[in-house]
């Protein structure tokens, strides 16, 4: 999946050693991809505000923006929504073979903001996306949503699996 595209010359800044400045900007965000599922991102430009700080040797950023993200419940397959912060660290030092200290969204002293807040939100997404906490799912044998029904509709023949059947058979001693 394509990431939008909102890059940040960072020395365009002019940042001395010691010095910070907050930038709030627009950027877009495509879709979200969980486990196969597309998820929107409404509204799909959100603002962020973004503090880079210029600490000995290289960058510290720190993102945050709101983000709602909208798709199917993962048990019910109902809409959901979800509403939380974003709110992501990174760390960029020069001269360093230390993964931790170099952040895979710089290079070049540009800032990738569009590919790095796209990753911050998905990492927001919980692992569980419910249309709400208490959600029942679908019924195993007709598919039916068990959040609001009636559980005397869903108590179905549970009569043996043909699958399982000629286990039934067999004879243990």
């Amino acid at each position: 999946m394509a990431h939008a595209t909102t890059i940040i010359d960072l020395g365009r800044l002019l940042l001395s050693h010691g010095e910070g400045r907050r930038l709030e900007l627009p950027v877009h965000l495509e879709p979200l991809e969980l486990a196969g599922q597309a998820y929107a991102v409404a509204p799909d430009s959100v603002a962020v505000r973004l503090d880079v700080s210029r600490p000995s040797g290289g960058y510290a950023f720190r993102l945050r923006f709101p983000l709602r993200i909208e798709g199917p419940c993962m048990r019910c397959l109902e809409g959901a929504a979800l509403e939380t912060d974003v709110d992501a660290r990174e760390v960029a030092q020069d001269n360093t073979d230390d993964e931790e200290l170099r952040s895979p969204y710089v290079e070049n002293e540009e800032l990738d903001l569009g590919r790095w807040a796209h990753d911050a939100a998905v990492l927001t997404i919980p692992t569980r996306f419910l249309c709400r906490p208490d959600c029942a799912g679908l019924c195993a044998d007709c598919g039916e949503s068990l959040n609001d029904a009636d559980p005397a509709d869903h108590e179905h023949d549970s009569g043996v699996d043909p699958r399982w059947a000629k286990l039934g058979e067999l004879k243990l001693d």
